[in-house]
């Protein structure tokens, strides 16, 4: 068993087959398989049942996952580390990031960070919920992740740097049924009809909040593509309550975007494993904590920046 024959099978895990593997790979789907069959000899086990062209995992590859990720991020790591010797002249961070988030702070937070190393690559992978950001961090399939939740974040396996707080906001079209500029108290959303994301999700458990206080609104649409929602407001089939990464965004597509009272908050924070950081997610951490701390507090929103050493 090599590190090389590890790729190969979470490759296969990723892609959730052997000819998408084989085609991220750059190889052909024969070598793929030849060599998955060696590891499963290597092993005494199968790793994957094969029900035709569908491949499910086996207990025996279940358990595999994670320290297959542990062996690849430290071959990564020990490679990456004496090229830093020189200066962070190449790498690549993974950061498994949610959909709001990745607008704000993410998009700044890459910016700044390929500004001082360019030559440092940064691949974002998708995760819709805290759970599933933890998740990869914790197994290793992304260094780093990114995540908001309505409560300070903590783990206790992972390394947590809080960064910032998000408040909530409404978003409808320019010619919906509240005012601009003024408030929306959250009582004035009953009878409306809401775009919402998927359980799970802060901004889900903003509108299931409401119905528990007796606030009867509708969901119009449940969509686990954050990116529809815009579109879904714009186009009139409902409101949606996000966060204020939305904002700018929002209102250059011309929607409306109006505060809500009372305030109701995210904690935004980045997560990584405890140990064993590679130097370009080190210093990706560095800066972005760094910049949390010179930006202080928002005025008059309380802050989780304090501790920023993690927890």
């Amino acid at each position: 068993m090599d590190v090389r024959q590890l790729e190969y099978f979470l490759a296969v895990v990723d892609h959730g087959g052997f000819n998408r593997a084989a085609t991220s790979l750059y190889l052909s789907q024969p070598s793929l398989s030849q060599s998955i069959r060696s590891l499963e000899r290597d092993l005494g086990s199968e790793l994957f049942h094969r029900i035709g062209r569908r491949v499910v995992l086996t207990d025996a590859g279940t358990a595999l996952i994670e320290p297959a990720r542990t062996a690849v991020r430290s071959l990564e790591f020990a490679r990456a580390s004496v090229e830093s010797v020189h200066g962070l002249r190449g790498g690549r961070v993974e950061i498994a990031a949610m959909p709001s988030q990745s607008i704000s702070p993410l998009a700044g937070m890459i910016r700044r960070f390929t500004a001082d190393h360019p030559e440092v690559s940064v691949t974002v992978r998708a995760a819709f919920t805290p759970r599933d950001v933890t998740e990869m961090v914790r197994t290793g399939a992304a260094e780093l992740g990114l995540l908001a939740a309505p409560e300070p974040v903590s783990h206790p396996r992972l390394r947590v740097y809080p960064l910032c707080v998000q408040r909530f906001v409404l978003l409808t079209r320019s010619d919906g049924p509240f005012p601009p500029g003024s408030a929306v108290r959250r009582e004035e959303l009953a009878g409306h009809r809401l775009v919402v994301g998927q359980r799970g999700t802060g901004l889900r458990t903003y509108v299931d909040a409401l119905r528990a206080r007796g606030v009867e609104v509708t969901p119009a649409v449940e969509t686990e593509h954050r990116v529809a929602i815009l579109p879904l407001v714009l186009e009139g089939v409902g409101l949606a309550v996000v966060t204020d990464a939305w904002r700018d965004l929002a209102e250059r597509a011309g929607a409306l975007v109006l505060d809500l009272e009372p305030r109701s908050l995210l904690h935004v924070a980045l997560v990584s494993r405890p140990s064993g950081l590679t130097p370009a997610a080190r210093a990706f951490v560095d800066r972005a904590v760094g910049d949390a701390a010179a930006d202080g507090p928002d005025d008059g929103e309380p802050t989780d920046r304090q501790p920023l050493s993690g927890t």
